[in-house]
């Protein structure tokens, strides 16, 4: 196996995991309305958000990140490309648990 293909194999496992923690960590009214598919989508938008951030502050310094905006740039691009109308407050969970996941990882 290539390492392209190791690191593709690598990147998928960890969107996995994401999922699942992001999953567990939803309210069961929140949870009841993303797809699983959703989810997926939802934390490769977040994931671009993310680069744009970084590319706009260009800084070594730490970034904050404000979920509601983070929710917000969810629930417009999620509108702009069809995949559905989705309320920010719902959608600040998906982030928290995100972000809660990435936290986990440096414990």
């Amino acid at each position: 196996m290539g390492n392209l293909e190791d690191d593709f194999l690598a990147d998928a496992e960890d969107d996995r995991l994401t999922v699942e923690f992001i999953k567990n960590y939803l309210p069961q009214e929140v949870k009841e309305k993303f797809t699983e598919d959703d989810l997926y989508y939802f934390l490769d938008v977040i994931g671009e958000y993310y680069v744009d951030l970084l590319e706009k502050t260009k800084s070594e310094d730490e970034v904050d990140i404000d979920i509601d905006a983070v929710a917000q740039h969810i629930a417009k691009k999620a509108k702009q490309e069809k995949m559905g109308d989705f309320d920010p407050e719902d959608l600040r969970w998906v982030v928290d648990g995100e972000l809660e996941y990435g936290e986990s990882l440096e414990n």
